[in-house]
């Protein structure tokens, strides 16, 4: 799935004609379209399939360590450990699903992956209007997921975890220290782990739809600006708060400590976005990020051109 600049272009053509949030309201009866942070319409278009026509997961069932089958010790993961536990939530699942709605302890969180993106945002679902529950509404923002809640039906976008239309806009969501790894690194971490399970869908779990998208010339559906600096729009950056590392310069350095923050590189996990089966993809590596006392930090692995067009005044990390 190698898509030129120019093809881009013309695919979004139609798209813009059509940029009126009056043409939703059959779909979306109970959102408030009056209430948004969106000035420019044109900038939501539909990612193809409808409302829930990804499905969302709620309540995943879980397994051990030693139970799991069939995951490739390359093969990427989502890792969140906390109250105790440690669980992986493999993007052979989350390719299909994008968000899974679970709970650790006391904690409603929420688990999701913007293939497009390549963000992997785990996220606290309390609110001011109560513990809300994600589905993927089929909508994209400069190429990046546009969720919403079930309870207000509000969307949310993903990479930034804020509402943008709906009686929820303005409010920000609590990002929680999640990060992905590799299969291998989790089981060996966390013996006693658990993992989500596989899906009761009919879906190729362990096949990558977006076969050499990591390598495309330009991002999907992606009509924003290109990075700066000569940096390739799909190249992968640690993003912290307002600021990016190129993925590139952690993996020459190995670790990186700057402005507080500590910054890990090791090899062993696959790309997802890469060959035609997941456990297959090129080396990108993994990260950890933490702070000054070594505690875990909220971050993100996410391409380049996600980064620039949500942080356009973001500070690139380039070590120069």
């Amino acid at each position: 799935m190698i898509l030129t600049h120019a093809l881009i272009v013309l695919l979004l053509l139609p798209a813009a004609l059509f940029a009126d949030p009056s043409a939703w309201k059959g779909e979306w009866p109970q959102t408030d379209f009056s209430q948004t942070a969106i000035s420019d319409w044109s900038e939501i278009l539909s990612g193809g399939p409808p409302k829930d026509g990804i499905p969302a997961l709620d309540d995943p069932q879980l397994i051990s360590v030693s139970e799991a089958d069939g995951l490739q010790d390359r093969e990427p993961v989502i890792t969140l450990e906390m109250a105790g536990q440690a669980r992986a939530y493999p993007l052979r699942y989350l390719m299909w699903h994008e968000i899974v709605n679970d709970r650790i302890a006391s904690v409603p969180v929420a688990v999701t992956f913007c293939p497009l993106c390549n963000s992997a945002m785990s996220i606290d679902r309390r609110t001011s209007r109560g513990v809300l529950s994600f589905g993927v509404s089929g909508k994209l923002r400069y190429s990046d997921m546009v969720m919403y809640d079930r309870e207000t039906q509000s969307w949310w976008q993903q990479a930034i975890g804020e509402a943008i239309v709906g009686d929820m806009t303005g409010e920000t969501l609590k990002t929680l220290p999640s990060w992905m790894e590799s299969w291998a690194e989790f089981k060996a971490r966390n013996p006693q782990g658990l993992v989500m399970a596989e899906p009761a869908f009919n879906r190729a779990y362990g096949r990558n739809p977006y076969r050499g998208y990591d390598s495309s010339d330009w991002p999907f559906l992606y009509q924003g600006e290109a990075p700066p600096h000569g940096i390739d729009p799909l190249a992968r950056v640690v993003r912290v708060g307002a600021r990016a590392w190129p993925m590139q310069r952690l993996a020459e350095a190995g670790r990186l400590t700057e402005g507080g923050v500590q910054i890990d590189w090791r090899a062993g996990q696959a790309s997802a976005l890469d060959a035609g089966q997941i456990g297959k993809g090129r080396d990108v590596g993994s990260i950890r990020v933490r702070d000054g006392q070594g505690l875990d930090m909220p971050h993100d692995v996410m391409f380049a051109f996600a980064f620039h067009a949500f942080w356009p005044d973001g500070t690139w990390m380039l070590g120069k």
